[in-house]
């Protein structure tokens, strides 16, 4: 069973989280929909104290926990719900029309996940690790960039030391999100100290396994409640945690497709949540003057409009990604490669340019920061978007696999 499976959520009795709280086995009773619902609206409540402070949405992660999202992803047999990429996208859009920065964390997560699921389901320690996170509401972190290779993913600078059967690992990270705030962190190195950069490895380690040492503070335009800073990660283990599988395969196979999948999803969610405020916008102004449409109602076309592109772009994106998730030989082609590197490039374009809009048709009340039709928060969430591994690094990486790839001779695949 793989976490492409889409299964219906189960009862299950209440277990503790690592933090020695309960979490309700009841949360699981309800629809998935339902639990989506109640933590969105927790994430919504305190969304704008969490940007003005930039700090973690505790309250919305509790919530997630509490509903029992966190495991979603996770095969049924190791107490999760077999949900799909598609389900767990969906969840991100929904939270994204809330809280970016919560939304951004469940993807993330969810992301790491992923590539416990589909890699390491099958090998001992990844696999109770799977059953934890589902019993205890696990948040996971991902340290991926440090300071030499910047952000490029498939180079690292720190390496696994090995002693025997025991490891370590010491990574100057530049960024790790949430990292102060996770119960354990996904991350990068290099296989072994003779090893090259880009022979990498994933290796899960708990909150037990390592420190975090402060190095770069995190005060932003958006995205603020991600808590993004550096750290020196100092990690020891087993080699029994690192996945069986090797970096180069995890990284094409499930962390590219997922990670700009859910991102995605997130920013969907904040462009879909800017067009609202503009419609009602509009529609307040035209009850205000006997019906009259304000002439900001042309640029709520043209937002409703874009919004449009971006959700039909994730819907054929997801229904590819689905179709390939289990032929390796399409998950590694070029096509599939520099498909999904450009839906990350146009969907960040794409909000981007949807939130933008939206807050021209909302005028001065849009550009302000407080009101009813703020879209301060959203545009300076969703700016993020085009950086978040940087989209001239991916349009330039991806120019000479984009000379592999044949131009379709129909329009009908």
């Amino acid at each position: 069973m793989t976490a492409l499976d889409i299964t219906k959520p189960e009862s299950r009795p209440t277990r503790p989280h690592a933090n020695g709280n309960a979490v309700p086995a009841d949360a699981v009773s309800a629809t998935r929909k339902e639990r989506v619902e109640a933590a969105a609206a927790i994430a919504r409540q305190y969304a704008p104290e969490v940007d003005t402070a930039g700090r973690f949405p505790k309250e919305a992660i509790a919530a997630i926990r509490e509903q029992r999202l966190f495991g979603i992803m996770i095969p049924r047999e190791l107490g999760g719900e077999g949900a799909s990429v598609s389900d767990v996208v969906d969840v991100c859009y929904r939270l994204g029309q809330t809280c970016a920065s919560t939304a951004m964390i469940f993807a993330m997560h969810q992301t790491k996940v992923a590539c416990l699921v589909r890699h390491g389901a099958s090998d001992p320690w990844h696999r109770n690790l799977l059953h934890r996170v589902a019993a205890e509401q696990l948040l996971l972190a991902s340290s991926t960039t440090e300071g030499k290779a910047g952000g490029n993913v498939r180079s690292s600078d720190a390496a696994i030391v090995r002693d025997g059967d025991a490891i370590s690992l010491e990574r100057a990270a530049t960024v790790i999100s949430y990292g102060a705030y996770a119960d354990g962190v996904v991350t990068t190195a290099r296989r072994s100290v003779e090893a090259e950069s880009s022979d990498q490895v994933l290796v899960a380690f708990l909150k037990d396994d390592y420190t975090l040492e402060p190095t770069v503070s995190w005060d932003t335009l958006g995205m603020r409640g991600t808590c993004s800073s550096g750290f020196a990660l100092k990690a020891t283990g087993s080699a029994s945690q690192i996945l069986p599988v090797s970096y180069d395969k995890i990284h094409a196979q499930t962390m590219t497709p997922v990670a700009h999948l859910a991102w995605a999803g997130v920013w969907t969610g904040i462009a879909a949540a800017a067009v609202e405020k503009a419609r009602l916008f509009v529609r307040n102004a035209a009850r205000h003057s006997k019906g009259q449409l304000p002439p900001a109602a042309a640029r709520v076309t043209e937002a409703s409009a874009s919004l449009l592109k971006l959700q039909s772009l994730m819907d054929a994106s997801l229904r590819r990604f689905e179709q390939a998730a289990h032929d390796e030989r399409v998950l590694g082609s070029f096509d599939f490669q520099t498909a999904i590197n450009l839906v990350k490039v146009d969907a960040s374009e794409l909000a981007v340019e949807t939130v933008m809009t939206a807050m021209r048709a909302c005028g001065l009340s849009g550009y302000r920061n407080d009101g009813d039709f703020t879209i301060g928060r959203h545009l300076r969430d969703v700016l993020s978007s085009p950086i978040m591994i940087n989209n001239d690094r991916i349009m330039a990486n991806a120019g000479a696999s984009s000379l592999m790839v044949a131009i379709p001779e129909s329009l009908q695949g």
